[in-house]
């Protein structure tokens, strides 16, 4: 190990029109006039800007949605949140988010009063309701007996900004902020798009390690070989280390926003989501199958109950089993085989149940607070719909007898179980949960009236095309992909 101390990592939230992009453009241009070789000429969503000798990051877009998106996976993608508050305003709605935010990432927080050059306010009677109301959230200013700086500055005239500048690297020294050169390279993809020239290209913050060009790096579990790289200045550069960004060319794919680089964790988390896509690819995915393990029956009951918002409209999300106490083997075979993903509520995973989980690429996600619960499990199913791999169960039917039709075909006698059934949906023919043709209706009738549709309690006559050898017992079910 050769730990150093590195650069902090500064992102900055606050409502609309407080200001955030204000300060960002003060900050930044101070920073390039300082320089004698010119600006910034590409926008890569971070950058750098020196102070007193030391480096501080920025990440450039305010409120990104990486900080968002990393938060929820309990990572950090900056080490150090300003919270911008217009002094005439206090704390309004998109404020209270980003104190969320924040609070979710667990990093410390200065508080940036801005507009302070605002004409007929009364700055000394606005500060002080503005530490009230930050303490009435918990954020507590250190006039308050806490540890939260709150910086009165004007991101118009610069006043205060000097002093932010220097509260953000007094704050970083208190955290002992390092990284390790030496290491592969960890971090973050902030900015990705599709080129035309240079095809798909992701801005990546390294928060550990050093990246260089040629390395083979794996992002979002999409395997690629760095061709090129550039700063936020856009230069060329053959390496990057702790907390500096740069644009990477030569990608396999352009990645997600708030994507991981080779943080070990992560890319096994990115390998497991594929494995579980091209399980689905491979069978017959109706919905998202989770195995629920929880420290008490109460949180057992509270996360089913919270789990079935994914099931107003449609059965998207399938409980397997559930049950309390640690993750073990069991659970984790048992999601192997019909291809589930292991949630866990305030319990700990067993070293062998984890083995196995990477061995069998099943995804296993823990918690302590339910919301971020839910908020990860709208993720996987939204990865699952964006490659189309979930379903909607839109009837079923029971085959009760069979009726000779023409020559070489017969019609199933159905009792319908379960929603509706009406010509021109997907149909498969199921016996005993697997999959023993896909076909069309080619009739149904109610009695003897050909009908368009069948609803739950009826019995019908259905004819097949392309004719299914099914059989007595047989679940007949229409579908659609989601």
């Amino acid at each position: 190990m050769s730990e150093i101390n590195r650069s902090p990592i500064v992102t900055i939230l606050g409502h609309v029109d407080h200001g955030k992009t204000t300060l960002l453009d003060f900050i930044r241009k101070s920073s390039v006039a300082a320089k004698e070789h010119g600006g910034i000429t590409q926008h890569i969503g971070a950058y750098q800007i020196p102070h007193n000798s030391n480096l501080i990051t920025f990440i450039d877009t305010p409120g990104h949605a990486a900080f968002e998106k990393m938060r929820s996976r309990g990572a950090k993608v900056a080490d150090i949140a300003i919270l911008v508050v217009a002094v005439d305003d206090g704390i309004m709605p998109q404020t209270e988010e980003a104190i969320k935010h924040i609070k979710g990432a667990k990093v410390p927080i200065i508080v940036a009063v801005n507009k302070v050059d605002l004409p007929g306010v009364n700055t000394k009677v606005q500060l002080d309701k503005i530490k009230k109301q930050l303490s009435d959230r918990e954020i507590m200013p250190e006039e308050y007996g806490g540890d939260v700086p709150v910086v009165p500055l004007s991101a118009k005239t610069g006043e205060g900004v000097d002093k932010l500048l220097e509260m953000i690297l007094l704050v970083a020294e208190m955290n002992e902020l390092k990284g390790d050169p030496a290491l592969p390279a960890a971090g973050v993809v902030i900015e990705s798009n599709l080129d035309k020239f240079k095809g798909p290209v992701a801005s990546i913050l390294i928060r550990n390690g050093t990246l260089k060009k040629g390395d083979q790096i794996t992002i979002g579990g999409v395997k690629s070989k760095v061709r090129g790289m550039f700063d936020s200045n856009g230069k060329s550069v053959d390496s990057a280390g702790p907390s500096v960004p740069v644009e990477v060319l030569g990608l396999e794919a352009v990645p997600q926003v708030g994507a991981v680089l080779g943080e070990l964790a992560e890319v096994k988390e990115a390998e497991a989501i594929q494995s579980l896509v091209d399980r689905l690819k491979q069978g017959d995915a109706k919905s998202l199958k989770v195995v629920i393990k929880a420290d008490k029956q109460g949180s057992l009951e509270a996360i089913e109950a919270s789990l079935d918002k994914f099931n107003v409209e449609r059965k998207i999300v399938t409980v397997i089993s559930s049950g309390t106490g640690d993750i073990g083997e069991e659970n984790i075979k048992l999601a192997a085989t019909v291809g589930a993903i292991v949630i866990g509520f305030n319990v700990k995973i067993s070293s062998s149940a984890q083995k196995l989980a990477e061995n069998e690429h099943v995804l296993i996600r823990n918690y302590n607070i339910i919301y971020e619960l839910l908020e990860d499990v709208e993720e996987v199913v939204n990865t699952l719909l964006e490659v189309g791999q979930l379903e909607e169960v839109l009837g079923k039917a029971n085959i009760i007898a069979e009726f000779p039709h023409g020559k070489n075909e017969k019609i199933a006698g159905c009792r319908m179980i379960e929603g509706i059934i009406a010509k021109g949906q997907k149909i498969r023919v199921v016996r005993e949960g697997q999959k023993i043709g896909e076909t069309k209706l080619k009739s149904l009738k109610k009695v003897k009236e050909e009908v368009n549709k069948v609803e739950k309690g009826n019995d019908c006559g259905m004819l097949f095309d392309p004719p299914v050898d099914f059989a007595i017992g047989d679940t007949v079910e229409s579908f659609r992909v989601i």
